[in-house]
C-alpha cells in the first residue's frame, strides 16, 4: 500500500460538480493506492501511520491534534513508466480487491478517533487542495 500525503490548509473532492468530501481546516490530504498483496495487515499499518505521522506544524500528528484527513483512492500510484512512455497499471490492485482495502483504512482511522472525509471510489474526481508548506510525503505500508 502506498500513500502520497500532503499537509494542507484545506482540501475537497468533487464528483459531477458536487462536493463529496472536504476538510476546511489544516489536516492531511491522503492519496491512497493499493497493490495485489495488500490486505487487512497493510490497512491497519497504514491507518496507524497516517494517524500518527508527525507531518503537521510543530511536529504534531492528527492523533495529537484531532486534525482531519481527506482520503482519496488513487490506483495510479502503482503506475509504472519503466518501459516507454505509456504507464502500466499491472501493479495496481483491481477495483474489487482495492475498494475493500481502502474502506478498511478509512474505518480503522475512524476507530482510532480520526475525523475522515473521503472521495468516491472509482469515480472521476476533482481534488482541490491548498498545500501547507509545501509538505508532502510518500508512505509505504
Amino acid at each position: 500500500m502506498r500513500a502520497v500525503v500532503s499537509r494542507v490548509a484545506r482540501a475537497s473532492v468533487t464528483v459531477d460538480g458536487a462536493a463529496v468530501g472536504k476538510i476546511e481546516e489544516p489536516g492531511l490530504l491522503v492519496l491512497l493506492g493499493v497493490t495485489h498483496s495488500d490486505g487487512s495487515e497493510q490497512a491497519a499499518r497504514m491507518a496507524r501511520k497516517l494517524h500518527e505521522i508527525r507531518a503537521l506544524r510543530d511536529e504534531e500528528s492528527c492523533a495529537t491534534t484531532g486534525a482531519p484527513l481527506l482520503v482519496v483512492s488513487q490506483f495510479t500510484l502503482y503506475g509504472s513508466t519503466r518501459k516507454g512512455r505509456r504507464p502500466s497499471w499491472t501493479e495496481a490492485a483491481r477495483p474489487e480487491q482495492a475498494e475493500p482495502v481502502v474502506d478498511e483504512v478509512v474505518e480503522r482511522l475512524r476507530e482510532r478517533g480520526a475525523r475522515v472525509a473521503t472521495g468516491v471510489f472509482g469515480a472521476e474526481m476533482a481534488v482541490d487542495s491548498v498545500n501547507d508548506g509545501p509538505f508532502t510525503l510518500l508512505i509505504d505500508a
